[in-house]
């Protein structure tokens, strides 16, 4: 598509030669007789930069075809250079409209405030105000400076090029929008309110124009004239915010379309499609737009890591980040300087702005893994038992369980660290807990003795078994009088503290910690069993939550408790996998645990409950000595019959504790939570990635980059292109204009607002030359300057963005970025190309006591044909979006071939019919 551009506008270049060259000898002959000088509408004086080249008056057919030839080559190449420091002017742009703060607003469902991030600037007001300017830059400085340049009288290049400029963006640029869409696809706009807004308004501004040349003061412009166009550009942006935020009556209109409000429905890879889509809400009509904006994004960056996660389980939560990122910023709708930018990029040979992000959140993931290696590494490190020189004593481990038969067991006591060369002492002594040493344990009092280089000594107790049912119970043992064993002090050792602060300490301490717990469990009773507690919290991305049913107060034979899974607002096969079985204590046994698979949603938001509960425990007789009686004997017993040792054992069987039924609540992984809480922290990063210093522009302004193809399959991203011949010729075509503007300052400098400045003055001083070479081209080849603007200064500064209307139309889901900015822009080019020119004019002139002159001419007709046709194309577009075709772009075949011929019709009349009004072939009589 690119090369068929480039052909057209070479072809129509070397048309505009011949046929000047031979007009310019027909009529310097018609001239001959003439003695009365007047104005032909063409441009033959010096220009604000470049004066002309002598020799006009007598040049032959081939002198002007050679001028010609030079100065229409000379054109390209600044309108290369255009587009090159348009592309910082949008890099720029991005940077100032990504910008993020902080908002507080109220959720009307559940009445909670909460703080999102949004954009500083409104979409609607960016793309009419900076965007718009953006792509507009070149039209409106060239009308602006070419005012300025005749002295402050009016001329035809520049509001021509406006006129045409909107024409070709209207009819062109949509035409080929509508036919690059693959068959029976459509793009439809999305925010119609605002299109229908800026659409009317486009239509008006050029009404406007008609209204103040030839109806209120015919041939004339007044300053009030010049500050009313002028202000109508804050009325288009202010009524396009209004119909964007829904405000005033616009919220009682039709809202049937809002339901499918950015929603795009795929039918490949459904099912991982589907399973990754979590259910949401509605918004509600009241809802604040920016919270419904901020809540669709999130919902976006959610999706697409579920999906992600299904499709490559085992990924890492940052590359997770990363590829959610990259994902959702591809797929989503884009800025008109992305677009912009990207069209520039690929003709200046620059680095593709998709890959560009892509390398950029590849690096701050590789930074982000590298902090968090750090971070583990200080928290293994701050872990380790440092090493202070001292040597200490203690309990390792400090907690033992014992059953009240186990007779003797042994609890141990280490040395570790430091000097171990000395023999030393230290004395034991059991305490009571809830056990007494008169009944359940044999007290111990004792010296333990550590010799040279020993570490570990044993000391063992001694539990006493009964057959009385009772409660568990504790005991402790402690360790004292550390000391030397030949009586002589410790020496003293200089000892730094995790503060960093150092003291004078014994080299040999009592370590933490010095008293162990001995619990004994009661092994008379069957047990209790039941859960600790009657609720629990789980998240979802636990896996297999293991759920622990404990037996206390005694754990004697064998016991089966029954368990099932029920539904609360947790459903089993959606939430959870439901479980029934019974559980089996051998004789002894404290613990068994139930394995319930929790399913993991990545849901950003949960709270669903489910019970867990269990029945009357079964006791299990096997007839082995020391597991207890059997109940089940002594059941079938007359109560009356039950000796006195019968009835005590009765009082031993296995029952259910207070908690038999646990509620748990299963919430959303707070891990997943917080990433997607950082991802929208990130979201609304744009993804044209300005420089960050000077020296990074020149080093990108001397690299050659291969260009991408439209059709590189995916497998072959990873393979790094080489550039070919086209790109090396194109990188030493632009490399003087890479280099010049190198020099404006990069956009991480003050959020990028200098770069908006100093490039701006760029494009001023390249449209000036623009304006003086086209109208000596327009000298050279008898071509006249409206005629020229609309043909061909128009079509140059219009490359870009045909290239990037192109691409957003292929790439986008909606018709906004390629369909909706056009009407915006062409509202703006006049509201301010026109309107700041005009009113600098009339002034100017009013200063003197006189009226700034405008004639009539071309432009009126021009913008009568225009208006005509842009009544037409908007009727065609609202049609379009009737079932039969259902978008503005794309569609059947045999419907968007129509479309797009009538578009393309429609911008070949109107430069026809202008042209010839403008020689004078035809004569419309106005």
């Amino acid at each position: 598509m690119a090369v068929s551009a480039r052909n057209l506008f070479a072809w129509m270049l070397v048309g505009l030669l011949v046929v000047g060259a031979f007009a310019a000898e027909e009529a310097e002959a018609e001239e001959g007789d003439e003695e009365v000088k007047i104005s032909t509408g063409i441009n033959c004086d010096d220009g604000l930069l470049i004066p002309l080249w002598p020799g006009t008056d007598d040049m032959s057919m081939g002198d002007r075809f050679g001028r010609g030839l030079l100065y229409g080559v000379l054109m390209l190449w600044l309108f290369i250079g255009v587009a090159i420091v348009s592309d910082k002017f949008m890099e720029s742009i991005e940077t100032i409209t990504a910008q993020e703060k902080e908002v507080a607003v109220q959720d009307p469902r559940t009445g909670k405030t909460q703080i999102i991030i949004v954009k500083v600037w409104n979409e609607t007001v960016a793309n009419l105000t900076l965007m718009a300017l953006g792509s507009s830059a070149p039209e409106i400085m060239l009308s602006v400076i070419e005012i300025w340049a005749k002295g402050f009288y009016a001329g035809d290049l520049g509001p021509g090029t406006i006129v045409g400029s909107a024409a070709f963006n209207l009819f062109m640029i949509i035409g080929l929008c509508m036919y690059v869409i693959p068959d029976d696809e459509v793009r439809k706009i999305k925010h119609l309110r605002v299109f229908i807004i800026t659409a009317t308004w486009s239509v008006f501004a050029y009404v406007w124009l008609y209204l103040i040349l030839g109806a209120i003061s015919y041939g004339e412009v007044h300053s009030w004239e010049g500050i009313v166009t002028f202000l109508f550009f804050p009325a288009t942006v202010y009524t396009a915010f209004v119909a964007d935020r829904r405000m005033f009556f616009y919220k009682y209109l039709d809202k049937k379309y809002r339901a499918q409000r950015g929603v795009i429905v795929q039918s490949e890879k459904a099912d991982v499609e589907n399973r990754a889509d979590e259910k949401f809400k509605d918004f509600d009509d009241d809802m604040d737009p920016a919270l419904a904006e901020f809540e669709r994004n999130r919902r976006e960056y959610i999706n697409a890591m579920k999906r992600i996660r299904l499709e490559n389980p085992d990924i890492a939560l940052i590359d997770l980040e990363t590829k959610a990122r990259e994902e959702v910023m591809a797929k989503g709708p884009k800025s008109r300087a992305y677009y912009r930018a990207q069209a520039t990029r690929k003709m200046a040979g620059k680095e593709d702005a998709k890959k560009a992000f892509s390398r950029q959140l590849q690096a701050d993931a590789d930074a982000e893994k590298a902090a968090l290696s750090q971070e583990e590494a200080e928290l293994a490190a701050s872990l380790e038992k440092k090493e202070d020189g001292v040597c200490r004593i203690m309990f390792d481990p400090p907690h033992y369980t014992v059953m009240e038969s186990v007779g003797t067991f042994e609890v141990t006591i280490i040395r570790e660290g430091g000097d171990m060369s000395q023999t030393i002492q230290v004395d034991y002594k059991t305490e009571d807990g809830t056990a007494s040493h008169e009944g359940d344990y044999i007290e111990a009092i004792g010296t333990l003795t550590f010799g040279p280089g020993e570490t570990q000594k044993m000391v063992t107790l001694e539990v006493l078994d009964d057959d009385v049912f009772e409660e568990d119970e504790h005991f402790y043992i402690r360790i004292s009088n550390l000391r030397r064993k030949d009586g002589k002090p410790f020496k003293e050792i200089e000892v730094e503290a995790d503060d960093g602060k150092k003291s004078m300490q014994a080299a040999t301490q009592m370590g933490t910690p010095h008293m162990a717990t001995i619990m004994i469990l009661d092994d008379d009773h069957s047990g209790i069993f039941g859960f600790e507690d009657g609720e629990a919290e789980i998240v979802e991305s636990v896996g297999t939550y293991e759920l622990e049913v404990k037996r206390i107060s005694g754990a004697r034979g064998k016991v089966g408790i029954p368990f099932s899974t029920e539904d609360g607002t947790a459903k089993e096969g959606t939430h959870y996998e439901a479980q029934e079985g019974e559980l089996m204590y051998e004789n002894e046994e404290t613990s068994k645990t139930i394995s319930i698979a929790i399913t993991d949603e990545e849901s950003y938001e949960k709270s669903l409950i489910m019970y867990v509960s269990i029945g009357e425990p079964r006791h299990i007789s096997e007839g082995i000595e020391g597991e207890g009686v059997d109940y089940s004997e002594l059941d079938n017993k007359n109560p009356e019959e039950l000796t006195e040792e019968e009835k005590i054992a009765l009082l031993g069987r296995p029952c259910l504790g207070a908690n038999s039924r646990i509620q748990i609540r299963i919430k959303e992984s707070k891990e997943f939570k917080n990433s997607v809480d950082k991802m929208m922290q990130k979201a609304n990063n744009s993804m044209v990635v300005g420089s960050s210093s000077w020296l990074g522009q020149f080093s990108d302004a001397f690299t050659v980059q291969a260009e991408d193809e439209d059709d590189e399959e995916e497998g072959e991203e990873g393979e790094e292109k080489m550039p070919s011949c086209g790109d090396y010729i194109m990188h030493f075509l632009t490399l003087p204009w890479k280099l010049v503007f190198a020099f404006i300052p990069p956009t991480a400098i003050y959020n990028g607002y200098p770069t908006f400045v100093i490039a701006i003055i760029f494009i001023g001083g390249c449209t000036a030359i623009i304006g003086d070479v086209a109208g000596h081209l327009g000298c050279f080849i008898n071509l006249k300057d409206c005629v020229n603007a609309i043909a061909f200064v128009a079509l140059g500064t219009s490359v870009p963005d045909t290239f990037a209307s192109k691409t957003a139309a292929i790439e986008d889901e909606t018709a906004d970025a390629s369909v909706g900015n056009v009407t915006g822009s062409n509202a703006v080019n006049v509201f301010l190309g026109i309107g700041i020119a005009w009113t600098m004019a009339a002034v100017y002139w009013e200063a003197q006591g006189k009226v700034f002159i405008v004639p009539v001419g071309s432009l009126g007709f021009s913008v009568t044909i225009f208006c005509i046709e842009a009544l037409l194309a908007i009727a065609i577009l609202m049609i379009r979006r009737t079932p039969a075709v259902g978008g503005e772009l794309g569609g059947p075949k045999i419907f968007k071939t129509i479309s797009a011929a009538i578009f393309v019709f429609f911008w070949v009349f109107y430069v026809a019919i202008s042209a010839l009004e403008a020689y004078g072939v035809i004569n419309p009589g106005f």
